[in-house]
């Protein structure tokens, strides 16, 4: 961006200067915005879809006017997440309609989401318009200022000088932000003015499956969080992701109001191997190798992904937003795009000498076909080092093919049940590992962390129930459900356009000692501090999650008790842990955070956020630089100048592994 800049001309840069002197009009009129209403295969698609979930859906529901209000209230939500849109006025004319959603959905006429969403790209229009009017002249960063960016319970705005107050801290947020990153007032003015028009002339390109597609997705998850619509589009993204034939950098993306947020990385992709790029971080720019960063807030999340897209070897930087509020910090990450191959994606073995042991990884980032055929060699090299115990690394495991949780169980153990799963009948299917052979008998730990879920999930459960193997780390994610992907196109149709698929959940997991893994997940035997607010991630989280329960358990045999050893291990950890710096880290970090969590404001005050930016850039590089020391490397006088590639320690693997050394030692002892 620096060397774009540069390139400016002084008369570019005077021009520049003079016109932030003068108003921003938009460059659409309020007449160029379209009044959308449903298109003809939508009647059958909104039918199909009731049928689908009334009939077919693991949960039982009743499509009557108490769940109308759930959905309308899911619908509202998705319309004006942050209460910034609609004035209470607004709100109070929608109330006929909170019980006619469910005619509306299983009947197929939509007029009524439609009349509230072309009322909100109304809204928008105008809130964006007074956006442009708050750039005629500078903010003053200097007073006593906040932005409340979280509104959610808040109230509808009852005037529309309460909107417009609501706004102005948006802007002079967004502003400050930039100022921030080392921008002046007249390319403030014209990145945000750029931004805001942007947002205009694409409420101008709206269509009619934008509607379709939101009112259906209300009434997808009104049910639970992984059932969903997915557009013509969409789909087809979708099934471009599960053959990993797109060449780009390996993130799953989602929409969050204005924002692009990375949902989750493909394992062994370029954003996963870089360790630049987290789940749940935001991206506001894209640029294409050395060109000018694209601001791309509040772009469509199809065209995001256009341009974050392109071909093999080619490079994308990424401004990214990470943290919060106060805490929010922003950074340009650089990858190179690829194909995900199947080699970067399979599990990799090491081995850890630590307490006296030779004690083997294997890291499993996703349970893949085959992935149990990839063990086994792992395995035999680690045997072949006469490892002393075995720790299997799942974090990050979103999951996968639930063949190979059971395949990669029955490894470790002779033959048994692994997993069981009722339907919506209530009828319960047990898989089970039949070959008779086990490959590694000896101690053995399962590291896992929040984003360990799924397939990871089953595995260290039936693992955790035989006595098999202690668990170590963070609670798991909670996911305990299986989904079905349907297209809804028959054959005998002939829409001009397609209709669109749904994704919705059939069957549910459930432990071999009958508890299910849906909501609460697996807690460990030994558990870390954890790095990611259970709070803030994972299925007890999503709004109408599927509930805990249980059924009969299995027939099985524990192979093991870990009752009598668990004290004295947890005993060595926290000895170890008092004065383990990584540790430290990780506890101060969470203290922190809980504290930084209560705030629901932001200053606007330019000296107050500078210095806890100065602070949080100086405990970053007073902890690199201690890692720095330990490793025998020099220290460094900015973060900027840390070597490329440099692996900082894994403290939470390494003390895994001692564990893992002190289990070894106590079963042979």
């Amino acid at each position: 961006m620096r060397k774009s800049i540069l390139r400016f001309s002084a008369v570019a840069l005077s021009l520049l200067v003079v016109g932030s002197c003068f108003a921003v009009d938009p460059a659409v009129k309020s007449t160029d915005i379209p009044k959308l209403s449903q298109e003809e295969q939508h009647a059958t698609a909104s039918k199909r879809i009731a049928a689908l979930f009334t009939r077919s859906h693991y949960k039982q529901i009743h499509l009557d006017d108490a769940f109308s209000e759930k959905i309308f209230d899911t619908y509202l939500e998705s319309l004006d997440y942050s209460r910034n849109l609609f004035l209470q006025s607004d709100i109070d004319g929608f109330k006929g309609y909170r019980k006619q959603f469910d005619n509306a959905l299983s009947d197929g006429d939509l007029s009524i989401p439609y009349a509230m969403y072309n009322l909100s790209m109304q809204r928008r229009y105008e809130r964006l318009v007074y956006a442009l009017k708050l750039l005629d002249k500078p903010f003053d960063f200097s007073s006593d200022d906040s932005y409340q960016f979280d509104r959610k319970g808040a109230k509808w705005p009852t005037t529309t000088a309460e909107l417009d107050e609501l706004w102005r801290q948006r802007v002079k947020y967004d502003a400050l932000s930039l100022k921030l990153a080392g921008k002046q007032w007249p390319e403030i003015k014209d990145l945000l003015a750029k931004r805001y028009q942007n947002a205009i002339k694409r409420l101008s390109q709206s269509e009619s499956e934008d509607v379709f597609q939101t009112v259906e997705n209300a009434f997808a998850r009104s049910i639970e969080p992984h059932t969903s619509y997915l557009s013509p589009r969409n789909a087809e993204r979708f099934n471009s992701e599960m053959n990993l034939s797109l060449e780009g950098i390996g993130a799953v993306l989602q929409a969050d109001d204005d924002f692009t947020v990375v949902r989750s990385l493909v394992p062994g992709g370029p954003a996963d191997k870089s360790k630049l790029l987290k789940p749940e971080d935001k991206i506001t720019g894209v640029a294409q190798d050395d060109g000018k960063m694209v601001d791309i807030i509040g772009w469509r999340l199809d065209e995001v992904v256009d341009l974050i897209k392109g071909p093999k070897g080619t490079k994308v930087r990424l401004e990214v937003q990470r943290g919060s509020g106060a805490t929010r910090q922003s950074q340009i990450v650089e990858l190179v795009r690829d194909k995900v191959r199947l080699e970067d994606r399979a599990a990799k073995s090491k081995v850890i000498e630590t307490e006296g042991k030779k004690i083997g990884v294997i890291e499993v980032p996703g349970f893949y076909v085959n992935l149990h055929l990839d063990v086994i060699k792992e395995l035999d090299k680690l045997k072949a080092q006469k490892i002393d115990g075995l720790l299997i690394d799942l974090r990050g495991n979103g999951g996968g093919a639930l063949t190979e949780a059971t395949d990669l169980t029955g490894l470790f153990m002779k033959s048994g049940p692994v997993v069981q799963i009722r339907d919506g009948m209530g009828r319960i299917a047990v898989n089970e590992d039949n070959d008779g052979k086990s490959y590694y008998d000896g101690p053995m730990t399962v590291l896992v962390d929040r984003y360990s879920a799924s397939a990871s999930e089953i595995f260290s459960a039936a693992l955790n129930d035989y006595g098999r193997a202690l668990i170590l780390g963070e609670n798991t994610y909670g996911k305990g459900t299986v989904q079905q992907h349907r297209g809804l196109t028959k054959v005998y149709d002939f829409y001009d356009k397609e209709l669109g698929h749904v994704q919705y959940t059939i069957a549910k997991f459930y432990r071999i000692n009958g508890g299910s893994t849906q909501h609460k997940g697996v807690t460990p035997d030994i558990t870390f501090p954890a790095l990611i607010d259970p709070t803030e991630t994972g299925e007890s989280v999503e709004p109408n999650a599927l509930p805990w329960d249980k059924i009969p358990p299995a027939q099985y045999q524990r192979l093991g008790d870990f009752s009598k050893l668990i004290p004295e291990l947890q005993k060595l950890h926290d000895e170890r842990i008092k004065s383990d710096p990584e540790f430290r880290y990780a506890l101060e970090d969470i203290a922190w955070y809980k504290q930084e969590k209560a705030k629901k404001t932001v200053s606007l005050n330019e000296a107050v956020r500078i210095k806890e930016k100065d602070e949080l850039d100086k405990r970053a590089l007073s902890r690199t630089n201690e890692r720095l020391a330990r490793m025998g490397k020099p220290a460094v006088k900015k973060l900027d100048d840390v070597p490329s590639g440099l692996e900082m320690p894994d403290g939470y693997l390494q003390e895994a592994a001692k564990i893992t050394a002190d289990l070894a030692r106590l079963k042979n002892s």
